[in-house]
């Protein structure tokens, strides 16, 4: 192992993993009447409610299924403030589950129901980090849909319900429970890569992303099924629209879109290889380019930033209108990482640097003989069967439900997507966010926890 990578080492040692344990056992000993939860044993069902009941919420519902007997997990209610999406779902968890489901409109509501152990958040992007204080405020345990905040100050006010409450927290950044992904960490952690100076994600797609000329729900959809305002939470009050209802994503008010959507898992991912902790600077661009309808956020953007102690360069790239090369690379002075695919990719191998190869990646042509020959290393694991992974995943994860559900058994704050690791991502997400919109690089000021716009003294 090199001088430079025992240093950055021990600095990330001291700025994450060191900072989240303190901050997860103090909060676990904050204990009071509202955040108490009972020890659960082995054979006690854990109850859990859907809150939000569109699209990813049917994800939740196949992850518990998957989990439901193993883990001994019941679904006991769903909430949500569109009465079409809530009897819809609460149809479906009884065709799945076998049995009825109390319906909520309210999520106040819903948090007062005898009984209920869990909330799987699945809400819009705006909503998720004051939603999740309440939750956990309310004395039960949280799985979190990402971005966890689309606000520093929002990600603040979550980060300290949760810490000082007694629950278990879940980020919905699965890929960090994958097998082959923490294995990737391993090999980083190992020094195998020497120094790392850079980091580039190109993750893309070819289609109008989250938006639908014909969608079925906004021609559905009436304001007096939903309540408007309270979807608004804290957002300035307009007139009922139902495209911003059923398509956040899209519109700058409600969500960051790829950054928020695929930045959050991708920038979640850089902190976990490599023990690291929100950029200190960031700049980003971008534009509508190739679906000029009535997204507000860019279908075309590009984010790089730097760690300052890991002497590190992070690139990040989406574009909605080519999907061609999607790529994970985590590049050492002693050899590469490379992921072949995009979002979550398990593909990964390594490459010793000493190769030299011709035009970097030609090792892929001839795949089967490069890794006979030693040139390239597939990373696998039993869970793969040990052989060679896909290049795409679905999003429902069973490692990362069953590492949620273990938790709260044994009530081990510190799942994989802990309280701190959405913290990190919001932050890293929302400096991409504004630096595209205002236009200008900003920098994180890690002892007043600010985004700046001018570098830090």
């Amino acid at each position: 192992m090199t001088t430079e990578r025992i240093s950055r080492r021990k600095f990330m040692g001291k700025t994450a993993v060191g900072i989240a344990a303190a901050a997860v056992s103090t909060g676990a000993n904050a204990m009071n009447t509202a955040s108490y939860n009972r020890i659960m044993g082995s054979n006690e069902r854990i109850n859990i409610a859907f809150l939000g009941c569109g699209a990813r919420s049917h994800g939740h519902q196949n992850m518990v299924k998957m989990s439901e007997k193993d883990k001994n997990l019941g679904v006991v209610a769903v909430c949500d403030l569109w009465t079409r999406n809530r009897e819809n779902t609460a149809a479906r968890c009884k065709e799945m589950f076998g049995s009825e489901v109390q319906q909520f409109k309210y999520f106040d509501q819903l948090l007062a129901m005898p009984g209920l152990d869990a909330v799987m958040i699945a809400t819009g992007d705006f909503q998720h980090a004051k939603i999740l204080a309440e939750v956990v405020r309310a004395g039960k345990d949280c799985y979190c849909e990402k971005p966890m905040a689309d606000s520093v100050d929002d990600a603040k006010l979550a980060r300290k319900a949760v810490l000082g409450s007694n629950q278990i927290v879940q980020m919905g950044s699965q890929w960090v429970s994958d097998p082959v992904q923490r294995k990737v960490r391993e090999i980083v952690r190992s020094g195998r890569l020497g120094q790392i100076t850079k980091i580039e994600q190109v993750w893309n797609d070819n289609g109008p992303r989250w938006h639908n000329p014909n969608n079925p729900n906004v021609a559905a959809i009436r304001e007096q099924d939903t309540d408007w305002e309270k979807w608004l939470l804290d957002k300035p009050v307009v007139p009922f629209d139902p495209w911003k209802y059923c398509e956040f994503r899209i519109f700058k008010d409600y969500s960051g879109g790829i950054t928020s959507q695929w930045m959050s898992h991708a920038i979640g991912l850089v902190h976990f290889y490599t023990d690291t902790a929100i950029p200190d600077t960031m700049v980003a661009n971008g534009g509508i380019f190739g679906w000029p309808d009535l997204r507000e956020n860019p279908d075309t953007f590009q984010a790089l930033a730097t760690y300052t102690e890991a002497n590190l360069l992070y690139s990040y790239s989406s574009s909605y209108a080519n999907k061609f090369g999607d790529y994970s690379c985590i590049r050492g002075k002693e050899g590469t990482l490379f992921a072949h695919g995009g979002e979550g990719s398990p593909r990964w191998f390594f490459i010793p640097e000493h190769l030299d190869l011709t035009g970097g990646f030609d090792f892929y042509e001839g795949l089967k003989e490069a890794v006979k020959s030693g040139k390239a290393e597939m990373i696998t694991t039993e869970e793969y069967g040990m052989k060679l992974p896909p290049a795409a995943l679905g999003d429902d994860s069973k490692f990362h439900l069953d590492n949620w559900a273990d938790c709260m058994r044994s009530r081990n704050r510190k799942t994989n997507g802990n309280i701190h690791t959405g913290f990190w991502h919001s932050v890293g997400t929302v400096m991409a966010t504004r630096s595209y919109r205002e236009g200008k690089k900003l920098y994180w000021d890690r002892q007043k926890e600010e985004i700046v716009d001018h570098p830090i003294s």
